[in-house]
């Protein structure tokens, strides 16, 4: 059993092992690199406090991820103000990559996407971390992959 002690090395290793992937996850939700770094380090703080005991590293890192999910739930709750334009609006092109129409998704699809594609999760796995059976999980997944085809086009069933 893996526990987290204040100052500990599983702490640290904890922290080398998943703070890129806390930072992705919350980067692809908030979409700003200051706020996906504020919420990482709380992420990473909250693991510091919280002296849980884990079965293994996959439990732990179940945990994180779904401590990044609820805090980056929190952070769009707190934040639902309009964004104030600080800049002169710059032509907008129509080229979207693949990481930008994932970005625009809901938030449900977004992250069961994220979770599956590139974190390797299964559905019952994604299912489990996002609050939601199999079935539900797998629904979100099918229908990214409409959305992403239809914002993207020509994306062959195989890619995605």
């Amino acid at each position: 059993m893996t526990v987290i002690q204040s100052g500990g090395d599983a702490f640290r290793d904890a922290f080398e092992t998943y703070l890129d992937m806390v930072y992705r996850i919350a980067l692809q939700n908030t979409r700003s690199s200051t706020d996906a770094e504020d919420l990482a380090q709380e992420v990473f703080l909250r693991l510091y406090r919280c002296g849980q005991s884990f079965r293994d590293t996959e439990h732990m890192k179940a945990w994180l991820i779904r401590v990044t999910l609820n805090l980056c739930k929190n952070y769009w709750r707190d934040h639902r103000r309009e964004p104030v334009e600080l800049h002169p609006v710059q032509e907008e092109t129509t080229d979207l990559t693949l990481l930008d129409a994932v970005r625009e998704l809901p938030p449900n699809q977004r992250n069961a996407i994220y979770l599956h594609y590139y974190e390797g999760y299964t559905a019952a796995e994604v299912g489990r971390m996002l609050g939601a059976g199999t079935n539900t999980a797998l629904s979100w997944l099918r229908r990214g992959r409409e959305a992403l085809r239809e914002k993207i086009g020509g994306i062959d069933n195989g890619d995605l």
